[in-house]
């Protein structure tokens, strides 16, 4: 079935050539299922998606790289539109800024971005979709010096409801720039982003992993350190209980262990900063003897989203994330007890992340959702096996919730959140009432509405 007179894009039914490969996503556990699904290459095809999707009468859903899907709502009677848009990714070093397409991931930003001397705000996986990570939040591996990987857009291109190209940015419609990053979506489909960049040559990147013994103890130098730890530091605390596959290194198979991981930037006069705060970091953990696996490494910004320890197949995904407001003894104890050793927990990964720094402020000239007020972020993540696994996963998750409730802001980040049934609060409500006003101007009817992250409107 031809979308349209476009010559690349085509609504392809399920079962019929092009289906599949437009509801791909990474996270499997909520496979899409829309009525019709095609993938634009250009703006053209997303006009002619839009064009088809009101002569018939079906919602339009976005997505790139499909790494948010457990947290979407169901598609039904929707066209599903995959951006992969043409163009390639365009540096202005002069000005420190970067073009970047819909559908483009970060490792193909922070090559390019390397070749100056410069970093992108990318997280732990160059895998991940540059524009839904920076316009829902993005807690950068930089984050703390940076702050949210949205405040670090510039500019966005989109296709509105009315099926013309915009370009806004502070000064061209600055109220749908503000509301589009980090308003929760259902403005358009975004085509570009014009992300700022920033100096660093040089990075001490990496992690360090202890045997579950030394669970407690790590933790314990960990959260000291971070009490006053610098803004180059962005760092977490990741209790693994990884399986025995090929893709997980030797020493960290079938085991639970405990690390240390993150990023440190040095400056853009000295990069030897970078491993003189690695030094500072690293000098009390590594009195901790029996490490099983140490990366830390000194590199180039392009390595550093390689050297993470992050998943890069697609694989069904269950999860929940809290934002804590401290990480004190007795939120330590909890932390311990519902997801260490000896708490019977199916987790593959229990983090906590060091927030702070930049992360807290809130610019002048962010977004709708512009900084994070919490002290550190919890991500359980787990992928189900045989048929309790997903029931074995839910219920150790609210276990979980339940030990860290008393230190629980009541506030989420989208991109952390992992499924539709978890709460979201990441604005207030006098944002999400500002947010819709801008939603009911450039979307009256309602195209993208289904397209909203939960928690982030009232029109539906």
């Amino acid at each position: 079935m031809p979308m349209a007179d476009g010559p690349r894009l085509v609504a392809a039914m399920a079962g019929e050539p092009g289906y599949d490969a437009a509801t791909q996503v990474f996270n499997l556990r909520e496979p899409p299922r829309p009525v019709a699904a095609g993938t634009a290459h250009t703006v053209d095809d997303v006009q002619a998606a839009i064009r088809f999707a009101r002569a018939e009468r079906l919602a339009v859903r976005v997505h790139s790289t499909g790494h948010g899907a457990g947290a979407a709502r169901a598609m039904g009677a929707a066209v599903l539109i995959r951006t992969q848009l043409d163009g390639g990714v365009r540096v202005d070093p002069q000005r420190r800024l970067v073009r970047v397409p819909a559908g483009t991931r970060w490792a193909e930003v922070a090559d390019a971005a390397a070749a100056y001397g410069l970093a992108a705000p990318h997280g732990t996986s160059g895998d991940v979709g540059v524009v839904g990570y920076s316009l829902r939040g993005g807690i950068s591996v930089y984050g703390r010096k940076v702050g949210l990987a949205l405040n670090s857009v510039r500019a966005v291109e989109l296709v509105t409801a009315d099926n013309e190209l915009r370009r806004v940015d502070p000064a061209e419609d600055p109220g749908l720039f503000w509301a589009v990053r980090g308003g929760g979506g259902g403005f358009g489909v975004v085509t570009a982003v014009e992300i700022a960049l920033f100096p660093a040559r040089r990075v001490y990147t990496g992690a360090t992993y202890w045997p579950s013994t030394r669970t407690a103890e790590v933790l314990d130098r960990w959260r000291g350190w971070t009490a006053d730890a610098p803004p180059e530091a962005t760092t977490s605390l990741q209790i693994f209980n990884l399986p025995d596959l090929p893709m997980v290194p030797e020493a960290l198979r079938a085991t639970t262990v405990i690390g240390v991981a993150g990023t440190i930037l040095g400056s853009e006069l000295d990069p030897r900063l970078a491993r003189q705060q690695a030094e500072h970091l690293l000098g009390p953990l590594r009195t901790i003897e029996g490490p099983v696996l140490d990366t830390w490494q000194l590199c180039s910004p392009d390595e550093v989203a390689r050297a993470q320890l992050s998943p890069d197949e697609p694989a069904p995904i269950m999860g929940d994330h809290l934002l804590l407001s401290e990480l004190s003894d007795p939120a330590a104890a909890a932390f311990l007890d519902s997801t260490g050793p000896g708490s019977g927990s199916p987790l593959v990964s229990a983090e906590l992340r060091h927030l702070g720094g930049a992360l807290a402020v809130p610019p002048e000239t962010g977004g709708a959702f512009r900084h994070l007020d919490a002290a550190y972020a919890y991500l359980g993540t787990a992928v189900p096996f045989g048929p309790d696994g997903a029931a074995t996963i839910e219920r150790h998750c609210a276990v979980v919730r339940s030990a860290l409730a008393p230190f629980d802001t009541g506030r989420t980040t989208p991109t952390l959140v992992e499924s539709l049934d978890q709460p979201q609060a990441h604005l207030d409500s006098d944002v999400i009432d500002a947010v819709d006003r801008v939603r009911l101007r450039v979307d009256p009817d309602g195209l993208f509405r289904d397209d909203i992250v939960p928690g982030s409107s009232r029109l539906r």
